[in-house]
């Protein structure tokens, strides 16, 4: 692993340097892309320029681009890198600990703006925003996730947790533990959600299985199986939708 300070020499000199070290096109560059992103939005620039911009408080002193060409490079998108595991992004070359906090904290930014979005709201009339979430929260992770989205009685979501992480490929899952923690909250309803590493949201026999299972132990209970979610790197699985529910 490369330290950041890599990245924090001083100006070539041919370039004037500010009362900081900063060379002046460096600095020129910096400010018409953010003028250009605060005037267009996320649309007017690509990923690896809205990666720059995040890179800037982490690199102050030094052009960030050929080092967010390179982890554009190698996890594919923005969404990609900042979701990207520690350990990975440490394999990378020019990336320390200032890079890595400044990708983690615009990652947690995403999931509580997209938490905020569906919290205390109908789920079923916002169903395209819960997708959205679930898409935020797990499409990038390298290891199987479960989760459960708790409804009451007006279908508003009370809660959002996490049951079980896995390896990946497999999450264990305990019906009893599902429809226990639903009645700890009151919950009339829940949609379930998990993500398949591989990318592909095709459900196993297991997850078709589990499924079933889970739907069975909660009719005893008269709580309602919404849908089961699978989500994969671009599209997600709806057992609703596909008739398993």
């Amino acid at each position: 692993m490369s330290d950041q300070y890599s990245f924090d020499e001083m100006p070539l000199p041919r370039f004037k340097a500010d009362a900081k070290g900063q060379p002046s096109y460096l600095k020129n560059h910096r400010q018409r892309l953010r003028d250009r992103f605060l005037k267009g939005g996320p649309d007017a620039v690509p990923d690896y320029e809205l990666l720059e911009l995040v890179l800037f408080r982490a690199i102050p002193r030094r052009d960030v681009k050929p080092l967010a060409r390179q982890l554009i490079d190698s996890f594919g998108t923005f969404s990609a890198t900042i979701s990207a595991p520690i350990e990975r992004l440490e394999r990378e070359t020019g990336i320390g600990p200032a890079v890595i906090t400044e990708l983690k904290i615009v990652e947690a930014a995403a999931h509580r703006l997209a938490q905020a979005r569906i919290l205390d709201k109908p789920a079923i009339s916002g169903w395209k925003a819960l997708v959205s979430y679930c898409r935020t929260t797990m499409a990038h992770s390298n290891i199987e996730q479960f989760r459960i989205l708790f409804l009451d009685r007006k279908n508003v979501l009370i809660a959002d947790e996490p049951q079980a992480k896995g390896t990946i490929d497999h999450v264990p899952v305990y019906p009893r533990e599902v429809v226990k923690r639903a009645l700890e909250l009151d919950a009339s309803a829940l949609v379930l959600v998990h993500n398949h590493p591989s990318g592909d949201p095709t459900p196993s026999d297991a997850d078709i299985a589990v499924t079933r299972q889970i739907e069975a132990a909660a009719q005893t209970f008269n709580i309602i199986i919404h849908d089961h979610l699978i989500i994969g790197a671009t599209e997600e699985f709806s057992f609703r939708a596909a008739g398993h529910l």
